[in-house]
């Protein structure tokens, strides 16, 4: 198993439809001023946020149930800024929509301008055959309110090929998280 390169990423999203939209390069400045860089990377890509957030509250005192989430635990927001409360965190998707090779395994990191902030970001691996918006989870572990900026880079995927390809994939056996868009709240 071995790390792809940008020229790997650019031909699988150009001629796959791998990654949608996709950016070639990597961008830095948008309307004149510096952004959290988004796009390829030498070895990876540089995925943005999407405008649409699900902010976690403790206004209802429900406990946490990953089988049995209960929606108003989220209060919706949709902007350009979105700001966790201390010790806190935030849903999100990414703009991009994926589509990953069957031959493919796909590890996210943060960007080291959020983790630097105290901001986490945790994305669970992307599956061969697996393919949507991906849903990210924004932990703000400082005692401040954090930002999130969207449309702009907030995590790093890096590809890993197979010298073998799996006998089942994500898609094979009807993963619960297929296909999907929007933020998207665990499943059971």
């Amino acid at each position: 198993m071995s790390i792809k390169s940008d020229h790997w990423i650019r031909r699988m999203a150009t001629e796959q439809g791998m990654i949608e939209p996709f950016e070639p390069g990597q961008v830095r400045t948008a309307n004149g001023g510096k952004i959290v860089s988004y796009g390829t990377s030498s070895y990876g890509y540089d995925v943005r946020c999407a405008n649409e957030f699900k902010i976690f509250t403790n206004i209802n005192s429900t406990i946490v149930d990953p089988k049995n989430f209960d929606e108003k635990s989220f209060v919706d927001f949709k902007g350009d800024v979105c700001i966790i409360p201390p010790n806190s965190f935030a849903l999100a998707r990414t703009v991009e929509y994926f589509r990953i090779p069957r031959s493919t395994l796909v590890v996210c990191l943060g960007k080291s301008t959020y983790a630097r902030c105290g901001i986490i970001v945790n994305v669970t691996p992307l599956e061969p055959e697996w393919e949507g918006h991906v849903t990210l989870e924004f932990s703000n572990t400082t005692t401040l309110p954090a930002k999130i900026y969207a449309n702009e880079g907030v995590a790093q995927m890096l590809f890993f090929e197979s010298d073998e390809v799996c006998s089942t994939s994500y898609k094979d056996r009807g993963g619960k998280y297929q296909g999907q868009t929007g933020v998207t709240l665990p499943k059971t």
